[in-house]
């Protein structure tokens, strides 16, 4: 069976003048061949040969092999570069003379020119080859790493409701819960996290803080340089609303009052009925 996006050993099976065509065995159908042009054709090849091929469809939207490597087949993840987008979408340099396409529905970010994507490839309804920046399936859940591991993934989709989608290593299926969301994290952003918690099917949960007891230095250092933006004035303190605090802090309610805590510990504030001040 001759597979859309896949590399595949064929056997030559006719010669012409522009190429020769490639089948599964020597007495292949003409429904079952595929041709593969004269440029590609190996030096010295004859009838009955193997040449290992990779099949996509050409500009007319006919089924074409090549010896060419793309960077990537049907199924996997990698990193394609946008070359430049159009009415119907972006086209990827994957390695081939024709480009490949990302429909705008398929992307969960907006891409420019010269931006490099994490995507997977797939074939479309209409039989042809695409590009998804929605790889969640494509990626795989037995990383091996263990809760507090520290590891390196791409975001590639945010989503209100859950949090930020990450494929560790570009690899492996992790989520970044929307509790654990801090500071300005984009799709395409490349984060060092820690593993909060391996799921039973495999999948990570990360957490792009450091565990409570060495997070609170962090934060206190933070919220010094926040109060120094207020001109050493915060204007509400550790009573405030929660939204209140996590809009002008980036921290949760409880995370807060842990900074508060050592900066007055330390004596570095002092905290007023309706402010906290920065101690002269």
């Amino acid at each position: 069976m001759l597979e859309l996006g896949k590399k595949q050993s064929l056997v030559i099976v006719k010669e012409q003048d522009f190429g020769v065509y490639l089948g599964e065995t020597i007495n292949a159908s003409m429904d079952d061949r595929v041709l593969l042009p004269k440029k590609q054709v190996p030096q010295g090849s004859r009838i009955g040969d193997q040449v290992e091929v990779f099949l996509y469809k050409d500009s007319r939207d006919r089924i074409i092999a090549t010896t060419n490597r793309p960077l990537l087949c049907v199924g996997e993840v990698g990193r394609l570069k946008v070359s430049q987008v159009t009415k119907i979408g972006a086209f990827l340099d994957w390695g081939l003379e024709k480009e490949l396409l990302l429909p705008y529905k398929e992307q969960t970010a907006k891409v420019r020119e010269g931006d490099e994507v994490l995507a997977a490839i797939y074939v479309d309804k209409s039989s042809r080859l695409a590009a998804t920046m929605k790889v969640y399936r494509y990626l795989e859940s037995g990383s091996g790493y263990e809760k507090d591991d520290v590891v390196r993934g791409t975001v590639y989709e945010i989503r209100e409701d859950m949090g930020a989608f990450v494929a560790v290593d570009d690899r492996f299926s992790a989520l970044i819960p929307r509790r654990e969301l801090y500071g300005e994290i984009r799709v395409g952003d490349v984060v060092t996290a820690r593993v909060s918690g391996v799921k039973e099917d495999g999948k990570l949960d990360l957490s792009v803080r450091e565990k409570a007891y060495l997070q609170i230095g962090k934060d206190a250092e933070k919220l010094l340089e926040i109060i120094g933006s207020f001109d050493g004035v915060l204007p509400f303190t550790d009573k405030a609303n929660p939204e209140v605090i996590r809009r002008e802090t980036g921290m949760s309610k409880n995370e807060f009052k842990r900074a508060v805590g050592n900066l007055l510990k330390s004596g570095k504030i002092v905290i007023k009925p309706d402010a906290i001040r920065l101690k002269e």
